[in-house]
């Protein structure tokens, strides 16, 4: 898989001292890219769109969930 026009972003919510984040790369055509932003160049999972997008979808409604729970 070519990563070279990968554009890799971490949330704004990540560990600001640097470790336990991933990057995301959503740019490419038809694949998610994810990699340990402690490693850039480790290993890379790689994720369909749509796949991707119901990982989202489903992590934000959990949180919303617990978060109007507490």
């Amino acid at each position: 898989m070519d990563l070279s026009d990968a554009r890799w972003r971490k949330s704004t919510r990540s560990n600001g001292g640097g470790g336990a984040c991933v990057e995301v790369a959503d740019n490419l055509s038809g694949v998610v890219a994810v990699r340990d932003s402690k490693d850039p160049d480790g290993p890379v999972l790689a994720f369909g769109p749509a796949t991707w997008q119901q990982f989202v979808s489903s992590v934000a409604r959990r949180y919303r969930n617990s978060s109007s729970s507490n």
